[in-house]
Parts: structure tokens; C-alpha cells; sequence
């Protein structure tokens, strides 16, 4: 029988987080408040320009992280399709609990060490979107599952040697349940993922012979393929998913999939996940009790950058109605040097805020005490801990000692730099959420 039931997570484990005290590690946060706990902190509700915060500094919006749970989930809801985000955007435990509030199937992981904090919290069932081959790890996890019968998990196998390398180790390890495996299609140019049917239907067939290991469906991921929403790479999703479909299919038929409650078969990332899901709810041969599950996890913040330009609700060829995500991420940096006219200096780099998949942008200006729109102005280039700000015309106004807000893109590389991030309605910080990374 399917299960769509949510995940669940430690609740006391969470409020211990809550109850860590504030110290130096902590960037950003006002030395007042040194030695108070992180849930005293957000009850004093303080105020972001007024009570001593450090820039650079980037906070949550808290109705936008809001607005984008729920629009996510509702969308899952309505087009028959399971979501297990990808923690790795994040790492925090806390924002883990508010998607699982809002009906997260699972959690998804990219490595050991993350799955290692995802069990710190009790996470009950996660996704580990990649293989799982060293030893070590696989003797931890044969320990997890061993001494917690509520814990599902499954990874991905994409090569016969890499079937007998976690074998063995299993074997080694002297693993007592089997560890539930996804065969991963890639595709030539992807990622990970065997390059083609008959690879991947040779890697199931080791699977079956293996008694540590137990196949429980397909993954792919087909973000590595496109990196635009153009006709031609929308094309090459659609191809992609062709082929996902059809190893499912041929697996089906030779019974690898027989005896199984469900059948897993994910793939999407925060792209293309409206094609996936398109994709993965056509009708089954009958009688295949196929999961369709999304992996999205950027939506959770959105951006203002990659994933505003190439989100499926962005198209509206594809998704129409506007831009239902909004943007929770936000960095405010000081200029702190305007050396020529068309030049200002913010404290705000690479080792605070994104620039992998572009700039951060400049949105908003703070300059005595009031917050408006800024115009006719770009970050032209980021160092270690310094932004380049090209000031056009009109906003030739900035100057020394004003605070400039940004949008940031591509969630995933902001959230490593930040331990902890103020989450604020307006200028109001309501809570403070921790990273693990």
C-alpha cells in the first residue's frame, strides 16, 4: 500500500537548539545579547537597524518562507506527486520541520555527513541522492537502521561494482536489514547515473542478488541537463524523463519490482519539477504501485537571481498565474566607501552571500532611518569581503554610512555562510534559525 505519510523529526531535539546560548561564533548577531539563548533572543523581538545587528548580515522573510511552504505543498497536493526537498539547501533542522509540517514526505541528503545531522534530529525517512560506497559510512548506517525500526532510507547505485563494493561492506559490517537502493538513469553530459538501459538494468540485476540490498525504485536528476528555460532544454527534460519512465517499465516486467507496497521513482530538483511531475503521475502499467516523488528544496526561499528566471511558475507558457515563490533571502551590507562617482564599497563578499549563479542584486536602501527603493545601480564584482557597487545617475545619492539591501541567487551556497540567520517580519526579528553545515 502507498504511503504518503510525512516524515516526522525530533521535536526535543529541536528546542535544543533554541536553548544554545549566543557567543562570538555567531556573525552578526549583537554583542548585547552574548550569552542569552536563541529562543530568548527572538522573544525580545529586536529590531534589525536598531538594536546593534553586525552587517553584512542575511535574514529570512518570514511570510515569504510561509507563502512558499504552503504554495509548495499545495502544488504537490493537487498534481498527485510526494515531496522530499533537498535538505542540503538549508541544513537546518529547523526549517526540515516546518516542510515536513507542511506534508514533506521525506528529507533529502547529498552525503553522510548530512544524513549523520538529519539522524541527529531523528529524521525518520530520507533520501540520499547519490551513492553510498565507504565503508564507514555504510557501517554507521547499518547501525541506524539496526537499532531503529522506524528509520527508512535509501540511496542511489548507478554501477555493478558499486552494488558489490556496498555488499560487502554490509556484509562486513554484519548489517541485519537491508539497505533500500534506487538504480540511478543519468544521461551522457548529466551527473551521476548509468548512461543507459541496459547499464541500468544490469545494475539492477546485481542488486537482486545481493542480500544487503533491497531495490526499491528509480532515480534520476535532470537539472545537470538544462540550465535554461529554452525550448530545446525544456525538450531535453522531456526526453530525459522518457527515459526514466521506460526503465521503471522494463524493471516492471522482469519482476524486480515484485512484492514491493510502493515503487519509488524520483527525480526534480527546483527547475523543472512541474515536467517531472507531468512526467511521473501519467497512468502505470497496472498493478505497479508507483510513488512519484519531487526533490525540490530551493523553493523553500526562492531567490532573486537563478531560480526567479528559470522557476516552472516563472514560465507561463507552462505555469500560469505570475510568480507564486517569493524571495526570502536578503543580504544587508554598509557602504563604508564611495572612493569615485560612480563607485560605492559594500561590506558584503564572497564569504557572506552567493555568486555562483550571479551577482547579488541591490534592491533597497537604508539611509537615515528609512528604507526605499534603489534604482540605477549594480554589484559589478565581489571579493573576499568587499562588493563592488556601479551607481548609475540615479543612484548617484548612495553614500558612506547608507546600508544597502540585496537579493541574493542560488539559495544553496548562501546558507553555508551563515550559522545562524535572523528571521524577520520587516525590520522585526521573530525567530533564529541554525545551519549545520
Amino acid at each position: 500500500m502507498i504511503s504518503v505519510q510525512p516524515a516526522s523529526i525530533d521535536r526535543s531535539a529541536l528546542a535544543a537548539i533554541r536553548a544554545e546560548r549566543v557567543d562570538w561564533r555567531f556573525k552578526g548577531l549583537p554583542s548585547e545579547v552574548g550569552g542569552a539563548t536563541l529562543a530568548e533572543v527572538a522573544e525580545r523581538r529586536l529590531d534589525l537597524f536598531e538594536d546593534g545587528f553586525l552587517g553584512p548580515i542575511v535574514t529570512l522573510d518570514a511570510g515569504a518562507l510561509e507563502h512558499n511552504l504552503v504554495t509548495m505543498a499545495d502544488w504537490c497536493a493537487r498534481h498527485g506527486v510526494a515531496l522530499a526537498p533537498h535538505g542540503k539547501t538549508t541544513m537546518a533542522p529547523q526549517l526540515f520541520a516546518r516542510q515536513l509540517d507542511h506534508g514533506a514526505w521525506a528529507i533529502t541528503a547529498a552525503n553522510a555527513s548530512q544524513l549523520r545531522v538529519y539522524r541527529a534530529f531523528r529524521v525518520s525517512r530520507v533520501l540520499l541522492a547519490n551513492q553510498l560506497l565507504d565503508p564507514a559510512a555504510l557501517r554507521w548506517l547499518a547501525g541506524q537502521l539496526d537499532a531503529d525500526p522506524g528509520f527508512a532510507f535509501s540511496c542511489w547505485v548507478d554501477s555493478t561494482r558499486g552494488v558489490a563494493l556496498m555488499d560487502a561492506a554490509l556484509r562486513a559490517a554484519g548489517a541485519r536489514r537491508p539497505v533500500d537502493v534506487l538504480v540511478e538513469l543519468g544521461a551522457p553530459g548529466g551527473r551521476t547515473g548509468a548512461r543507459d538501459l541496459a547499464t541500468a538494468l544490469a545494475v539492477a540485476d546485481a542488486v537482486a542478488a545481493s542480500p544487503t540490498l533491497r531495490l526499491a525504485g528509480v532515480a534520476g536528476y535532470e537539472g545537470a541537463l538544462a540550465h535554461d528555460a529554452s525550448p530545446a532544454a525544456l525538450s531535453t527534460v522531456d526526453a530525459y524523463l522518457a527515459d526514466l519512465r521506460a526503465l521503471v517499465e522494463r524493471l516492471a516486467e522482469a519482476g524486480r519490482f515484485d512484492g514491493l507496497d510502493q515503487v519509488v521513482v524520483t527525480a526534480g530538483g527546483s527547475a523543472y519539477f512541474d515536467q517531472v511531475a507531468a512526467a511521473l503521475t501519467r497512468p502505470w502499467p497496472t498493478g505497479l504501485p508507483v510513488l512519484p516523488v519531487l526533490r525540490s528544496g530551493a523553493y523553500l526561499t526562492h531567490d532573486d537571481g537563478f531560480y526567479r528566471g528559470i522557476s516552472p511558475f516563472h514560465r507561463a507558457s507552462a505555469l500560469p498565474g505570475g510568480t507564486p515563490f517569493r524571495s526570502a533571502l536578503r543580504a544587508w551590507a554598509q557602504v563604508t566607501s564611495r572612493p569615485q562617482d560612480d563607485l560605492a564599497l559594500l561590506t558584503l563578499g564572497k564569504r557572506d552571500a552567493s555568486f555562483d549563479e550571479g551577482l547579488p542584486e541591490p534592491q533597497l536602501l537604508r539611509s537615515g532611518g528609512r528604507t526605499t527603493p534603489l534604482a540605477d545601480a549594480r554589484v559589478s564584482a565581489l571579493n573576499d569581503q568587499h562588493a563592488f557597487l556601479a551607481l548609475g545617475p540615479a543612484a548617484r545619492h548612495v553614500q558612506v554610512g547608507d546600508w544597502v539591501g540585496l537579493g541574493l541567487s542560488h539559495p544553496c551556497t548562501v546558507f553555508d555562510k551563515w550559522p545562524v540567520l535572523p528571521v524577520v517580519d520587516g525590520s522585526t526579528v521573530v525567530d533564529l534559525v541554525r545551519t549545520y553545515f
